[in-house]
C-alpha cells in the first residue's frame, strides 16, 4: 500500500488525531503567552531581571524533552497533565526574550510624550509600550507555536494526544506492513499543521500590526 492510499484509507482517525495535535499546541502557547509576557513585563526594566528570566527560561529548554516528561510522569501521571506542563514551559523562553527585547526596544521619547499627557505607568505599558513591542511579542509567540509542533510529538511518550502517537506506534512496528506509512503519516501531518498555523500567523500579524510599525 503507497503512502497516500495507507493516509486515505486512515483519514477518519489521522483527523481527529490532528484537530487534538493543533488543539493541544494552541492550548499550550496561549498559556505561554500569557505567563511569558506577565513575566517580560515584570522584568525589562531589570537588567539583572531580565538575565535571569532569560537564563531560566534556556535552561528549561536545554532539557532533553523524554527526560522531561519522565520527571513528570510520576508526578503528574500520564495523558494531558505532563504534556501540558511540558509543552507551556518549552514555549516560554521565546516569549519572554522577545517581550523584554520589544519593551526594551521602545523609544524613551514616546513614553515621556505618553507622561507628559498624563497617563499613568500602567496605561503607557498598555496603551503605548505593549502596543509598539507587539511585532516583537507575535514574533516570540510564533516562533514557539513551531517549536511546539515538533516537541508535541514526543508527548505521545507520555500518552498525550495528537499525531505523535501515529509516529510512535510506526516506529514501534518497524518492518512490519504499513509501519513506515504509519510514522510517515504523522510527520507529514505535523509538517502541514506547522505551515497552516504559520500562515494564520502572517494573517494576524496583518491585522494587529500597523502598517507604520511593520514598514
Amino acid at each position: 500500500m503507497s503512502l497516500w492510499e495507507f493516509i486515505a484509507q486512515r483519514w477518519d482517525r489521522l483527523l481527529p488525531e490532528a484537530a487534538l495535535h493543533a488543539s493541544a499546541v494552541i492550548q499550550c502557547t496561549a498559556i505561554a503567552a500569557v505567563a511569558g509576557v506577565a513575566l517580560g513585563v515584570a522584568v525589562y526594566r531589570s537588567p539583572t531581571g531580565s538575565a535571569l528570566a532569560t537564563a531560566l527560561t534556556s535552561a528549561i529548554l536545554t532539557v532533553p524533552s523524554f527526560a522531561l516528561l519522565g520527571l513528570l510522569i510520576p508526578v503528574l501521571g500520564l495523558g494531558v497533565p505532563p504534556t501540558v506542563v511540558a509543552l507551556v514551559l518549552y514555549a516560554l523562553l521565546p516569549i519572554v526574550r522577545n517581550t523584554i527585547v520589544g519593551l526594551a526596544g521602545v523609544d524613551p521619547a514616546i513614553t515621556d510624550a505618553a507622561r507628559g499627557i498624563g497617563m499613568n505607568r500602567l496605561r503607557v505599558l498598555t496603551r503605548v509600550e505593549l502596543r509598539l513591542a507587539w511585532p516583537a511579542i507575535l514574533a516570540g509567540i510564533r516562533v514557539s507555536t513551531q517549536l511546539l509542533m515538533g516537541i508535541a510529538a514526543i508527548a505521545a511518550y507520555a500518552k498525550g494526544p495528537g499525531l505523535g502517537t501515529e509516529i510512535f506506534s510506526g516506529l514501534a512496528r518497524a518492518g512490519s506492513a504499513n509501519a513506515t506509512n504509519q510514522a510517515l503519516a504523522g510527520t507529514i501531518g505535523i509538517v502541514v499543521l506547522a505551515l497552516v498555523v504559520d500562515g494564520l500567523y502572517v494573517l494576524v500579524a496583518r491585522l494587529t500590526v500597523s502598517r507604520g510599525i511593520r514598514d
